[in-house]
């Protein structure tokens, strides 16, 4: 049986790929831009389009859902339901004619909002921005495509916090990038702490999950322990073989500040900005999570401190 890994194009995509690889199984990878990784591998097509969609994914297989609309600075906003919600209900439909009877979409801890510490998941939905209200959204939207034949058709939603590792460029990279060149700057008291997780455990549990029975399958994705800001920094520059000591800290009501100026320039300019008000205050909020993964069965490759072992010496210490 075939997987489609619908937007494989991208970083944790191309990790799931060379794990199906690896164990040899079929995949095909469905995006609007090409694999680089994969490319004989690789369909055109975008979640947007039901034709191509159909067109592109195979009668009686396995569906996995990657594609999102995802960063902070999305414009128009609209594409935040184009792509998340209505991509949802295009992949649903294309999944019902091809008699497709597993889904696993990637979610995200972002429908909680800014959560209580430990939120697991039967945590309130409360999502601050439209990144996690159409998260939340897609999720009641697979959910009805399981209802309707619910003996048979598995869904799998896996609420991912922020995800880290070799190749990626994304949030966690840019903050190590920072420490590694020394130019990182800590903003607020550093006290507190952010739930991660390492790609590899990620793909791992995403093959594990091909395993479940019928029904919905809901989880928060977390690797644990979860780090204090002060914790992970000075763990980071021990691993690139620097001082651990922090010796600047930017006050948090002046980092705000300068955010929302970088925003009205932004606005201005009409550019997006790696600084903003709002990235200020995910940088110094608290985001940490239970999971109910171990009760799967499922064992991690990989600990959080290898994790971020690997990823560095990939990254800043190895040609």
């Amino acid at each position: 049986m075939i997987i489609n890994i619908v937007g494989g194009s991208g970083f944790i995509g191309t990790q799931l790929g060379s794990l199906f690889e690896l164990e040899r199984l079929a995949f095909k990878i469905i995006d609007k831009a090409l694999s680089k990784e994969f490319p004989e591998t690789s369909i055109i097509a975008d979640v947007r389009s039901v034709k191509a969609l159909d067109s592109g994914i195979s009668d009686n297989s396995i569906l996995i859902n990657l594609a999102a609309e995802h960063r902070d600075d999305v414009a128009p906003l609209s594409l935040y339901d184009d792509v998340n919600v209505q991509g949802a209900k295009n992949l649903c439909l294309v999944a019902t004619k091809k008699n497709v009877k597993t889904i696993i979409f990637t979610s995200s801890v972002s429908i909680y909002g800014f959560a209580p510490l430990m939120t697991d998941e039967s945590g309130e939905v409360a999502p601050f921005n439209d990144y996690g209200r159409t998260k939340y959204e897609a999720e009641q939207v697979y959910k009805a495509w399981q209802a309707e034949d619910p003996l048979i058709r598995k869904l799998v939603i896996i609420r991912l916090t922020v995800v880290f590792g070799e190749q990626n460029r994304g949030n966690v990279y840019n903050l190590l990038r920072q420490i590694a060149s020394g130019k990182f700057v800590m903003i607020g008291n550093g006290l507190n702490r952010k739930s991660m997780a390492y790609v590899g455990n990620v793909v791992a549990f995403i093959r594990h999950s091909l395993m479940f029975k019928p029904g919905v399958h809901t989880y928060n994705y977390i690797d644990k322990p979860d780090f204090t800001m002060n914790e992970l920094v000075s763990w980071v520059n021990k691993l690139l073989g620097k001082s651990t000591e922090i010796k600047f800290r930017l006050p948090y009501q002046v980092a705000l500040f300068i955010g929302k100026g970088f925003d009205l320039f932004a606005k201005i300019m009409d550019k997006k900005l790696p600084i903003s008000a709002i990235r200020v205050k995910k940088f110094c909020s608290n985001s940490v999570y239970k999971s109910a993964i171990h009760t799967s069965g499922f064992i991690p490759p990989f600990s959080i401190s290898e994790a971020l072992e690997i990823t560095i010496k990939h990254e800043f210490l190895e040609e």
